[in-house]
């Protein structure tokens, strides 16, 4: 007699780094949660402290520091779903 064995199979699918840039550069923090949900939190409070501080000029640096975090955080989650693969 065999024993019935039972596989789980998970599927993830990729984030796209482009679109993760794209919707940090179109929407700023709120873009973020494509890619890091704690970074967008960060980010969001980063940049009321900053925008307020600096009369919403020092947006000028935080808006590209989204973009690349968000690129960044989607190329590494792709990395960790394909090293446990």
């Amino acid at each position: 007699m065999s024993e019935n064995t039972q596989q789980t199979i998970i599927v993830k699918s990729e984030k796209n780094p482009g679109l993760a840039a794209g919707l940090a550069f179109f929407l700023g923090p709120i873009g973020l949660l494509y890619s890091t949900v704690i970074g967008s939190i960060c980010m969001f409070f980063v940049n009321i402290v900053v925008g307020f501080l600096a009369f919403g000029f020092g947006l000028i640096l935080t808006w590209p520091i989204c973009c690349i975090w968000g690129y960044i955080a989607a190329s590494n989650y792709n990395k960790k779903l394909h090293a446990s693969v």
